[in-house]
């Protein structure tokens, strides 16, 4: 027989023992109060009722504003250029000067995006004023340094020549040819890349052309405003930056269709009598067309560019003076060689012509 001592006695193991003689378990912490945690991070309830922190002043501290750790400062680059730039490649650590800060300022106002599209429209009433080398090279700068998304647009009804002055894609579509698809581009589904086909990308300016049409008679290459509309609708959709190069017609529906849209007018001129003070006129034009258009005016750009070589600094002072009271900014550009014909390349031009189009881009940005 089994001992009984190890079947049922006082020292018999658990398993023998009735389920009703078990020592309970130490029961664990409570965390479903309603004052929230365990009890040993939480008040008593009657602390609670009474409002006394005393149970909890260990545990709280006074909230106060951390400092972070991240700091937003802007951090200017030391001195590149002149003496100052000569210093800090032997290890100095100099600020620019005024003349390289200016630069920078520059550059920064040009370079920067706004929350929306912006379009400029560059303008004067007659032919070889310097429209399409101000529109192209405005393009090139604010490609530059504002990053991709710039457009150059020919919107002229006659013997539009920005295609003529830009580099050419692998393809010589026009705006003819987008007019057709413009409802397609504005889907849901289209991308940027299918402008591809229609634009010609300056692949050493980085901005793309929207060329007119010049082998064609005016007549067959008549637009309407609603395919300004049409156009500018596409433009806005893939471009932050929309320059508009126009005809000299002022009073085509066309060319004011144009003004609609534009957020800023650039007046592109010449020291010439003619050029001047038809971009003048224009302008006064604008004044009273009406009140959006007026305020156009008054925000304008003025460009002088110097393309007589045979023009004095007094000629281009002239001219300068002229528009001070007429427009927000003017800026002259001096006589560049590299200006006359051909490709127009901001790259290919001397270092003053690009410091002084810079300048202009910056005046222009100032207005957006």
């Amino acid at each position: 027989m089994s001992d009984p001592q190890f079947e049922g006695g006082a020292d018999a193991p658990v398993r023998g023992r009735s389920a009703s003689t078990l020592t309970p378990m130490p029961s664990a912490p409570d965390v479903s109060s309603t004052t929230g945690g365990p009890r040993y991070l939480r008040r008593s309830s009657a602390a609670a009722e009474r409002g006394d922190d005393a149970a909890s002043a260990p545990l709280r501290r006074e909230r106060r504003e951390r400092q972070s750790f991240l700091h937003q400062d802007r951090r200017d680059e030391p001195a590149r250029r002149g003496t100052r730039g000569a210093l800090n490649r032997i290890g100095f650590k100099l600020a620019p000067g005024a003349t390289e800060q200016a630069v920078r300022d520059d550059q920064q106002v040009v370079g920067q995006h706004w929350p929306g599209p912006r379009t400029i429209a560059i303008v004067n009433g007659k032919g070889g004023a310097g429209k399409t080398p101000t529109t192209a090279l405005l393009s090139a700068v604010f490609a530059r340094y504002g990053g991709a998304g710039v457009l150059a647009w020919d919107n002229n009804q006659t013997r539009g020549t920005l295609g003529w002055r830009t580099e050419s894609s692998a393809h010589e579509r026009t705006l003819l040819e987008l007019l057709p698809e413009t409802e397609r581009l504005l889907g849901a589904s289209a991308q940027s890349a299918d402008l591809a086909q229609f634009v010609h990308h300056q692949p050493r300016e980085k901005y793309d052309v929207l060329r007119s049409k010049p082998i064609r008679l005016a007549h067959e290459n008549r637009l309407h405003p609603a395919d300004v509309d049409a156009i500018h609708a596409v433009a806005a959709k893939f471009y932050r930056v929309i320059l508009i190069d126009s005809g000299n017609d002022e009073s085509d529906p066309m060319w004011l269709r144009m003004i609609d849209h534009a957020d800023q007018v650039v007046v592109a001129t010449t020291t010439r009598d003619d050029h001047a003070e038809a971009g003048a006129l224009l302008l006064e034009a604008l004044a009273e067309r009406d009140e959006r258009s007026a305020r156009l005016a008054r925000n304008s750009v003025v460009v002088v560019s110097q393309a007589d070589p045979k023009a004095t600094g007094a000629d281009v002072q002239q001219v300068v003076s002229g528009y001070r009271e007429l427009a927000r900014d003017v800026v002259s550009i001096p006589f560049d060689h590299e200006m006359v014909d051909g490709t127009l390349l901001l790259g290919g031009l001397a270092p003053a012509t690009q410091r002084a189009w810079l300048t202009a881009a910056a005046a222009v940005a100032r207005g957006l």
